[in-house]
């Protein structure tokens, strides 16, 4: 019996732990990330039967007769009593022959792509959507319910909400001795600090105790006294937040600190999401949560790009222009969405750890970026710093873009030098 192995090898590509420079730790060494998915080697058998010329009393079987006997070609002239039974036989080898050798023009085609969408769904305090272009509908479905479970997954880990999260349990305990945590929580971490160095402090997780003012402010309706904004601050500073990478720890060197991951998490999960659409081998896929996109592959039924709207901070429904987002990420933050009225005064939920007050510089801040994780971070930096000194740190990071909407009676954009080549022009 002679036998041929035919193989295949598949490589699948995934840029999920590309980052910007400034995330070392969430991008590999050459900057290309690959990640090589062994698939089971694609293996066909082809047997060929070797027939030997029968004896009186011998029987014709399957692969052949008595194989104690020298080969002779298939189709030999048997007895006269076999003739019947060889025929069929010979009959059934042609009609396995025709089921494998099919003309090319005959073999079936690819299926189309299918566009699976998830509708909105409420996940991290906010709304997120899933869309997977897969080759079948259930492909696209598997993998937007995993995609899904590892965004809720995410949440419990790093929700301050949560009193039973590790972040929680980092917020209680880490003043009182160091707090082992998680690979991601540590990567996001991590990702904080640098994010906090090269902003000069205008991007800090640590800012928690003000934003927790806030939050009973708009509960009450009662701004915070400027006494408390002061004793708050004392507990504010990344100066004061020591992390192990080694033993993957956290610990606080103040009393009263609290961290809050709003401006990086959502980002994160974005990643991590379309990492899981990737690994199930789809052709294209969206992941969106409250504003916060990352884009792969491409869209079904022939059109060339992710196209991405970006609204009008004074009018939802107006899209003021689109941009192009093919294996990119973009985030937008602003204050015209969520936002409180205390006193006649607008407050966003961006706080700028220098005032302990909101952010109220830029109307929109939408950065364009390798990982959803580094955007969603970024545009938050620059809605803190404001839009010179916002634009000039973009402008000192490789591969990453920002337009900014200044506020304004008419919407005016201010772009970095390379956001024109994302922008749709027809």
């Amino acid at each position: 019996m002679r036998q041929t192995n035919e193989r295949t090898d598949f490589l699948h590509q995934c840029d999920a732990n590309g980052a910007a420079s400034f995330l070392p730790m969430y991008r590999e060494s050459d900057g290309k990330p690959l990640r090589t998915m062994p698939f089971p080697a694609c293996r066909e058998k082809a047997c060929h039967p070797t027939v030997t010329k029968p004896r009186r009393g011998d029987s014709i079987i399957a692969g052949g007769v008595n194989p104690r006997k020298e080969g002779l070609p298939l189709f030999f002239k048997p007895r006269r009593g076999d003739r019947m039974r060889f025929f069929l036989q010979a009959a059934c080898y042609l009609f396995l022959a025709f089921c494998f050798v099919v003309p090319t023009g005959c073999r079936p085609k690819s299926q189309t792509p299918v566009t699976v969408d998830s509708g909105h769904r409420q996940v991290m305090g906010t709304f997120a959507r899933i869309v997977a272009v897969a080759e079948t509908e259930r492909q696209g479905r598997d993998a937007i319910d995993a995609a899904f479970e590892k965004i809720d997954a995410i949440e419990q880990c790093m929700s301050d909400y949560d009193p039973d999260s590790l972040l929680s349990k980092v917020n209680q305990q880490a003043f009182e001795a160091p707090v082992p945590v998680t690979d991601e929580l540590l990567a996001v971490l991590c990702a904080s600090m640098e994010c906090s160095c090269i902003s000069g402090g205008a991007f800090d997780i640590t800012v928690g105790p003000v934003v927790r003012l806030w939050r009973q402010a708009k509960k009450t309706g009662v701004p915070p006294t400027p006494e408390q904004l002061e004793q708050a601050r004392q507990a504010v500073g990344c100066g004061n937040l020591f992390i192990d990478a080694e033993d993957k720890t956290v610990r606080f060197a103040r009393e009263g600190m609290f961290l809050d991951l709003g401006g990086i998490g959502k980002g994160y999960a974005v990643d991590r999401a379309i990492e899981i659409l990737q690994t199930a081998g789809l052709k294209g896929g969206m992941v969106d949560i409250g504003g916060n996109l990352r884009c792969f592959g491409t869209p079904a039924n022939s059109v060339a790009h992710w196209l991405i709207g970006l609204q009008d901070p004074a009018k939802d429904e107006n899209i003021l222009l689109k941009l192009k987002m093919d294996g990119r990420a973009v985030a937008t933050s602003g204050d015209y969405r969520r936002f409180v009225i205390i006193d006649s005064q607008k407050h966003s939920h961006i706080i700028n750890p220098a005032t302990a007050d909101s952010a109220q510089s830029l109307s929109s801040v939408t950065i364009i970026a390798p990982t959803a994780m580094a955007a969603d971070a970024l545009s938050t930096t620059v809605s803190v710093m404001g839009d010179q000194k916002g634009m000039a740190l973009i402008e000192s990071i490789t591969d990453v873009e920002a337009i900014l909407i200044p506020h304004s009676e008419k919407p005016s954009f201010e772009k970095t030098t390379g956001a024109e080549q994302y922008i749709q022009t027809n």
